[in-house]
């Protein structure tokens, strides 16, 4: 069915290869002819596979600091997106997080969104992202915000198809668009992060994450402050130079690094600690295809991809004795490798190319 149609891919913007850019790459497998529709491109910054597709952009493409400073340009998202031409497409698939489902197609065209989430700081996580911000721009940003939520509820309409990347999500989409979807859980590529030959775990922690507020990367540095065991931590952001001003000696800012040094870490870290709530949560399922094990709060999309007692633990607060308690209580156990991995196995990549491939030929049809 889908070699028959004309297919168009909407995605937020491209400039990295996060977890919502992997999804992107298998579409992009796809439906191999497809062009891609996004806010703006960052040249070297995806995989030759998205690469390799036509890549058509908004006119915020030419605006100064759009790479970095993308979120001060949020008051023009859902105009920028609505001027993407889709004309003469039969079926428009958008991966979005943001506004990518906005776009506008063709009449009796067909539009399959694949949500990763409802935008976060619209639909409740506004102090997380912008609290930090001073009081005459917070209020600013929540003016724009509002319009944006407005916007972002009337271009629903647009959508004929919602497909959640987790239960999690399926239930915020139904909570705030009042819509229905279908699950099909994100890929992990459990063909690259697999066990080391060495099965004996060392005796430091690690956090993977984006360092901005949300991902509470501080609660984890204030739990291991105390708590006085090494922690290493992979990622970069807007948070950093405040987190480490935080951190003591015992805790390693390692920077962004690549996929091959990311394995490595997994597959020799005592435990993962994930202190966030996240929609899916691609990292601790990394981390237990390598034979992990992960220490996460019990919200969100954790509590769909972890296995307590097998895989890991969950800790219930997000609070320092919380997340204390449980390191404690993880030292105490044992964890079997096998199992962890077996856990991580159902959200292979090849898993869900086959899904996702069958939900859109069946929902488009």
């Amino acid at each position: 069915m889908s070699k028959q149609l004309k297919v168009a891919l909407s995605h937020d913007w491209l400039n990295g290869m996060r977890g919502g850019e992997k999804c992107l790459e298998v579409l992009c497998e796809l439906y191999p002819e497809s062009p891609i529709f996004a806010l703006f491109y960052e040249e070297g910054r995806v995989s030759d596979t998205i690469a390799r597709h036509p890549i058509h952009t908004s006119w915020l493409q030419k605006f100064p600091g759009i790479f970095s400073g993308y979120r001060n340009y949020l008051p023009f998202f859902s105009s920028a997106v609505e001027s993407l031409d889709l004309k003469g497409f039969d079926l428009v698939v958008s991966t979005s997080h943001c506004v990518a489902k906005g776009v506008r197609k063709s009449p009796g065209a067909v539009h399959i969104c694949y949500c990763f989430t409802p935008v976060r700081y619209v639909w409740g996580l506004f102090e997380e992202y912008f609290g930090s911000r001073n009081c005459f721009l917070k209020n600013l940003i929540r003016f724009f915000i509002e319009r944006l939520k407005t916007w972002d509820l009337r271009s629903n309409e647009r959508v004929d198809h919602f497909i959640a990347i987790s239960h999690h999500v399926r239930r915020r989409i139904e909570r705030f668009y009042k819509r229905t979807a279908e699950v099909v859980y994100p890929p992990v590529d459990t063909d690259f992060y697999t066990p080391g030959s060495t099965p004996q775990r060392e005796d430091w922690y690690l956090v993977v994450s984006a360092l901005v507020p949300y991902k509470r990367v501080d609660l984890a540095i204030r739990v291991f402050n105390r708590f006085g065991r090494k922690l290493v931590i992979i990622g970069d952001g807007p948070e950093e130079g405040r987190l480490r001003k935080l951190a003591g000696g015992n805790i390693v800012f390692k920077g962004w690094q690549s996929d091959e040094v990311l394995r490595d870490h997994y597959r020799r870290a005592r435990a993962l600690v994930f202190p966030g709530e996240e929609d899916f949560g691609i990292v601790p399922v990394e981390m237990q295809a390598c034979g992990g094990f992960v220490i996460a709060l019990a919200r969100g999309g954790a509590l769909e991809t972890v296995s307590a007692g097998r895989s890991g633990l969950f800790f219930e607060e997000a609070t320092e004795d919380s997340l204390e308690a449980a390191l404690r209580k993880f030292e105490s156990l044992s964890f079997d490798a096998e199992a962890s991995r077996k856990n991580a196995l159902r959200f292979s990549r090849q898993r869900f190319k086959n899904e996702i491939k069958e939900t859109m030929d069946r929902l488009s049809s």
